[in-house]
């Protein structure tokens, strides 16, 4: 059989990069949980008509082959999600009987996308989405709310790069156009949200085509311009002369989500009010969130969401949400590849416990025993080879000690610092931080076991 040929797209990842991917949503989903998510998981699969009922319409979803058969029935036109909001959404609906409002949710899944291979997209991703629905109306203080969680966990994943949290609010955006007498309001914020790619000038330039005055393209320009740490932005954009209620509640929201997310701010996770980001998918209603990493701009956002009000509705009730979801692949695939971040050992076996012979295999076996027993993570080597093989092969996987039966009783060996003492494997315990494996980075090292 030919060596099997890399699939474009669908990253998968060596035993130590698996580890820092599993330590990040462990991570993930304990500071969900400390703050009341609960966690859900949506099926893999969703009508058509599902996927594609609002915005983002261009993505190539993946159907089904099997089903798309002439005697599929009902099964035809069945693709994979996309993202995790229209399956939640779905999801809301289907058994809203059963959910207490507001519904607190996070889910961890993969998710897949038909579009080009690139660095930090991919078409096979796992996403983190955390999002608070409710019935009729959603206060506006949990858009603070997840703000505040996914802030809280980006904080506690202290191996990787720092982060900016950028927010803004579409009400205050639509205002803004709205007080100018701008013509067609979406299609500006669509040109609008197009500056991090394309010069502030082209980007003019299509505004004045899309029936925008000079005048009115050059204050829209002003206000995409404003970016603060705080809530200063208000006067600036104050300052700019334009009034309309909208741009008034817009204005208040984000002030309020700023202010109450500035507690958690630090020298690594900050939050700006960017009044340039607008998010292209067009049920957003409010508050819109984007996030870049440090030093690796160039993947875009890898952390968005935003507020809302009509996703989900039975025709009854409207389900209003807010949510933001972090792209887990498309944060640390690229981290991974470059070698940025890795962990020091490809097994969670802290201990590899010596073979003399085979015919001492069972004696190993229950030294092993006696330490997972107390939750300590061993293996048994695979063959009595020489013991400077051994621990050659300990050594290779990273790990740290070696255990030996000698007649004077159990022997624990450092590996690493060559102190070897006798030991009771049932008091015995390694240190704390070499319990887990550390997750290493180009700068820093930091124990994981949080």
């Amino acid at each position: 059989m030919a060596k099997p040929t890399p699939l474009s797209g669908y990253p998968e990842l060596l035993p130590a990069q698996r580890f820092v991917e599993t330590t990040v949503l462990d991570t993930l989903a304990e500071v969900f949980e400390l703050h009341g998510f609960v966690n859900i998981e949506t099926r893999a699969v969703e009508p058509l008509d599902q996927l594609l009922r609002k915005g983002d319409t261009s993505k190539e979803v993946y159907l089904l082959k099997r089903l798309q058969d002439e005697d599929a029935g009902k099964d035809a036109g069945v693709g994979l999600h996309f993202d995790l909001t229209v399956p939640f959404a779905r999801y809301v609906l289907e058994n809203a009987g059963k959910l207490e409002f507001p519904f607190r949710r996070y889910q961890i899944q993969k998710a897949w996308r038909g579009e080009r291979p690139q660095e930090g997209r991919y078409r096979e991703f796992t996403q983190a989405d955390i999002d608070v629905v409710g019935v009729g109306e959603l206060p506006v203080h949990h858009d603070v709310e997840v703000a505040r969680v996914m802030l809280d966990a980006l904080s506690r994943l202290t191996f990787l790069p720092g982060f900016r949290l950028q927010v803004n609010n579409r009400k205050l955006i639509q205002g803004f156009y709205a007080g100018l007498g701008v013509p067609d309001l979406d299609e500006t914020m669509r040109l609008i949200d197009k500056l991090d790619k394309l010069p502030a000038d082209v980007v003019r330039t299509q505004l004045v085509e899309s029936g925008l005055s000079e005048s009115q393209a050059d204050r829209c320009l002003e206000l995409a311009t404003i970016c603060t740490t705080d809530d200063s932005f208000v006067g600036k954009v104050r300052g700019l002369g334009v009034e309309h209620p909208l741009l008034d509640e817009g204005l208040d929201e984000l002030a309020a989500l700023v202010r109450g997310c500035a507690p958690l701010v630090t020298d690594r996770v900050r939050i700006e009010a960017d009044l340039k980001i607008a998010r292209g998918l067009d049920y957003y209603t409010g508050t819109v969130f984007e996030t870049r990493l440090d030093g690796h701009e160039s993947l875009g956002s890898i952390c968005s969401g935003g507020r809302y009000d009509a996703l989900a509705s039975d025709g009854k009730n409207t389900y209003p949400g807010v949510g933001i979801s972090l792209g887990v692949s498309r944060l640390l695939v690229p981290l991974l590849n470059s070698g940025a971040l890795v962990a020091d050992r490809s097994v969670p076996s802290v201990v590899l416990v010596a073979l003399t012979d085979e015919e001492s295999r069972p004696e190993s076996d229950a030294l092993a025993g006696r330490l997972r027993a107390r939750g300590i993570p061993c293996e048994v080597a695979a063959s009595p080879q020489k013991f400077g093989k051994q621990i050659r092969y300990a050594e290779r996987r990273g790990i740290p000690y070696v255990l030996f039966s000698t007649e004077d009783g159990p022997q624990i060996k450092d590996i690493r610092s060559g102190d070897q003492v006798g030991i009771d494997p049932d008091t015995w315990a390694p240190p704390a931080s070499d319990v887990r494996p550390t997750i290493t980075t180009a700068i820093t090292t930091q124990e994981t076991n949080q």
